[in-house]
């Protein structure tokens, strides 16, 4: 998937990546567009859909999560090291969320998905596959869920993308939005961020920087 029309969790994985890291990425996506452009296969979807998928189906519909874990493992030997540390950091999140919340909470079914343009860099960055909420009834809280081993996601790069959610989704509150790291178990809230004010010009300057370095490099295929 080329950079300019990026899943918010890829691009919030290059925010947070040391500088080579980041040309790995930018040479990867780069040898990916090409081959598309000749009409080759560019592999395989997303190497942790299928989780997500499990784990939201756990939650919406009772599904065995240890169960199906060990299935998509059996299924493709690759998933082996992680997977199980997904469904680990998956489950505390989950179980610390029933055990300290005291309000009631149900599967909220929602399919909400966007594409927001960022202005002045011709790049349009996809928010979807939320795990929907209901808390004691009357409140949302819809999750998008950040996936990388390394590196943690930050304050400052939740704050970001939950920045992002919110101008891609202006008919939400933004107080409904979370932002899992699945792996730690750890969720990001908009009070737990901090808004400064600056996260337009943040978001703008890191991207841009991004795509400034994909067209460099691009130029040396």
């Amino acid at each position: 998937m080329s950079f300019r029309r990026i899943h918010l969790r890829k691009l919030l994985v290059a925010f947070g990546s040391p500088e080579a890291k980041q040309v790995s990425m930018l040479r990867s996506d780069i040898r990916s567009e090409i081959a598309k452009e000749n009409g080759q296969s560019n592999g395989g979807g997303d190497f942790h859909v299928p989780f997500w998928s499990d784990a939201k189906s756990y939650v919406l519909n009772g599904t065995d999560l240890a169960s199906r874990t060990e299935t998509r493992v059996a299924s493709n030997k690759q998933r082996k090291r992680l997977y199980p540390s997904l469904h680990d950091g998956f489950m505390d999140w989950w179980n610390n969320k029933k055990r300290f919340n005291n309000e009631e909470i149900v599967p909220y079914p929602t399919e909400i998905k966007a594409r927001f343009t960022v202005d002045g860099l011709d790049a349009t960055v996809k928010v979807e596959n939320f795990l929907g909420l209901s808390v004691g009834g009357d409140e949302k809280r819809l999750i998008y869920p950040y996936f990388a081993e390394k590196p943690t996601l930050s304050e400052q790069n939740a704050r970001l993308g939950l920045w992002l959610i919110s101008k891609a989704f202006p008919k939400h509150q933004i107080d409904d939005f979370r932002i899992l790291d699945v792996l730690r178990g750890k969720s990001y809230s908009p009070k737990d961020c901090k808004w400064k004010g600056n996260e337009e010009a943040t978001f703008g300057l890191l991207y841009g920087r991004l795509l400034s370095r994909w067209d460099e490099l691009r130029a040396e295929y």
